[in-house]
């Protein structure tokens, strides 16, 4: 029985030369990828909306919309938004290069194209996507919360886990462009917003959250960790006052925060069989018998704070 074929990699080549289609499509097939072929900046938008392909090959000359804006809206779209992009340009001034890597590009090569070496730089950037790729998964399910942002403050990625966290502080389904307003800000200012790299972010009066930061991991992607501000003196207070265990008071906080279980074991990590095993041991000590009751004892104890 024949060993079933290996799924090929997509390659997406923009050009409007259809010599230039032409040659490239022929030995990128005969390389072994699979060729989605646009003319223009406006098809190679048209195509990622239906296909993503694992890299982008790009002329930086075209008329009417040229690679440079093509490049950013590409990004602007977050299904293609990781996606690496090649430029391909004669324009070899470090004005135009500069330009190219700026737009969003990881590298370029000049025209005429020499097809060893973009065999291997396709296949390097391929690489080290899925290298950085594997890394965000492994991000995910370790419910890490974490997110990167582009040197502007937008975002660059964020784990399911701050997204969520961050709707669960902030009350609210905007919460995420609160914090990006917050970064943009921190980010414009940072060689004089204090060393220890730590925005503050407050709701209803309130700290609600706090971000740290962590460094820059990559040209022009800086990473945050967050955390709920205010959580770690709620949690204090109502684990001594109840004799919780560090888990049992995290989850009796977003209790009281009115959150339902499926949301609260999002925000911890936790499954739900896990969860409702906690609000058992919690119910106990805290001589309640459902989580409305305990939610009233909890936020009791915290308006005493």
């Amino acid at each position: 029985m024949a060993e079933p074929a290996l799924p090929r990699d997509i390659v997406l080549l923009v050009d409007d030369s259809p010599e230039a289609l032409g040659f490239l499509t022929d030995a990128l097939e005969q390389s072994g990828f699979s060729v989605l072929i646009a003319t223009s900046g406006t098809a190679a938008l048209g195509i990622v909306e239906r296909i993503t392909p694992d890299l982008i090959l790009l002329d930086a000359v075209m008329p009417a919309m040229d690679g440079f804006e093509t490049c950013r809206r590409l990004k602007a779209n977050a299904a293609v938004a990781q996606v690496p992009v090649i430029f391909m340009t004669g324009l070899t001034e470090t004005e135009h290069v500069v330009h190219a890597l700026e737009s969003g590009g990881v590298d370029y090569l000049s025209k005429p194209i020499n097809i060893d070496e973009l065999r291997a730089r396709i296949r390097v950037h391929l690489r080290n996507a899925r290298s950085t790729q594997s890394a965000r998964v492994a991000l995910d399910a370790a419910g890490r919360h974490l997110l990167a942002v582009k040197g502007d403050g937008a975002i660059h990625w964020s784990t399911p886990q701050a997204t969520r966290l961050v709707d669960a502080a902030m009350g609210s389904d905007d919460g995420m462009e609160i914090v990006v307003r917050h970064i943009a800000g921190w980010m414009r200012d940072r060689a004089s917003a204090g060393r220890d790299g730590i925005i503050s972010i407050a709701h209803a009066g309130r700290a609600a959250l706090q971000l740290a930061f962590l460094g820059a991991i990559g040209p022009d992607e800086y990473l945050f960790r967050l955390t709920a501000a205010n959580r770690r003196s709620d949690d204090e207070a109502l684990r001594q006052h109840f004799s919780l265990t560090q888990r049992e008071s995290e989850v009796l906080l977003w209790i009281a925060k009115g959150k339902a279980n499926r949301d609260i074991g999002e925000i911890l990590g936790l499954s739900a069989r896990t969860v409702n095993k906690h609000l058992e041991q919690i119910y106990v000590k805290l001589g309640v018998e459902n989580r409305a009751s305990a939610a009233v004892k909890a936020t009791h104890v915290l308006h005493e704070m």
